[in-house]
């Protein structure tokens, strides 16, 4: 494809460094606590204004995605049809987070494009507004929406901001995928967690994620990884996907620790970052909608 006024975007991946259910809603979904830490490492996508008022996407693996299930798409579709404006355009995401490892790749894919599209089209709709649209394609999405690393609450919709001290993380993907509504299902799954408190995860204490154990027992290829990680740090399952992490403070020994991961293991070590890359995407924006070129680790 030809580059011309094609403009790039970070879309970051996250981990949960905790994820807890606290009890159970009167609508049937669950209370949960979690803290999403944001990294810089994670998918580009690319846009491009189209004079024809059409919402295209392009890129090499359409096919694993129908179009009804594309974020992305649905993201832009939702956003033009919120706002009540005719604008079109182009979309292709270049993909590096794994779909089901729980690194929240589709919906920091949707933010991404919401966020970028209310730039490039001038609409001016505000944070809140498109987190709220956000909100309508996946729990996750808003936090992406937001930017910022969040201590969150209720279904993922109430957030606090968080300031996380620098970390590196070597993350792995057993490279399988359970359904959400089935891991939710299981019937060893605790539901009724004492609440935490933001002081309780700044001290350190081990809040663990409520799923690690259901995904352990479910997928031999998460158990393994867990297995391999163990004999380099403490193990940590992000979200309800099946990748896994270990956190360290500096990159020195997390990359000696992926160096001593077994062969055949997809891994990799990522740098946390203080905010979301596609915030200073968007500071640098200009309104004449110059191609910009994102700088950083892992876009």
């Amino acid at each position: 494809m030809s580059e011309a006024g094609w403009s790039a975007w970070p879309a970051p991946a996250k981990l949960n460094l905790f994820l807890r259910i606290t009890g159970r809603r009167a609508d049937g979904y669950h209370e949960l606590q979690t803290v999403f830490r944001m990294l810089d490492w994670g998918d580009t996508v690319r846009l491009r204004l189209r004079p024809d008022g059409r919402i295209v996407r392009h890129g090499p693996d359409l096919a694993a995605v129908p179009e009804a299930a594309d974020l992305s798409l649905r993201a832009a579709d939702m956003l033009r049809s919120e706002l009540n404006v005719g604008h079109g355009v182009d979309i292709r995401v270049e993909k590096r987070t794994p779909a089901g490892g729980g690194f929240g790749g589709g919906s920091s894919d949707a933010a991404t494009v919401l966020r970028a599209l209310d730039a490039i089209w001038g609409l001016e709709a505000g944070v809140d507004r498109l987190a709220a649209i956000g909100a309508s394609l996946g729990a996750d999405v808003p936090v992406f929406v937001h930017g910022h690393n969040a201590w969150a609450e209720g279904v993922g919709e109430r957030l606090f901001p968080v300031d996380l001290a620098p970390a590196w993380y070597l993350v792995a993907d057993p490279g399988v995928h359970v359904a959400t509504a089935t891991l939710f299902q299981a019937p060893e799954l605790t539901r009724d967690a004492a609440p935490a408190t933001i002081s309780d995860f700044a001290s350190g204490a081990p809040l663990g994620n409520v799923f690690e154990p259901v995904l352990r027992g479910l997928e031999p290829a998460v158990e393994a990884a867990f297995q391999a990680l163990a004999h380099v740090g403490t193990p940590r399952l992000t979200g309800t996907g099946s990748g896994c992490f270990v956190e360290f403070a500096a990159r020195g020994p997390a990359e000696d620790a992926l160096a001593r991961l077994p062969q055949g293991l997809d891994a990799r070590v990522v740098a946390g970052a203080p905010r979301s890359p596609l915030l200073d995407a968007l500071a640098a924006w200009s309104p004449q909608g110059r191609r910009q070129e994102v700088q950083g680790t892992g876009f």
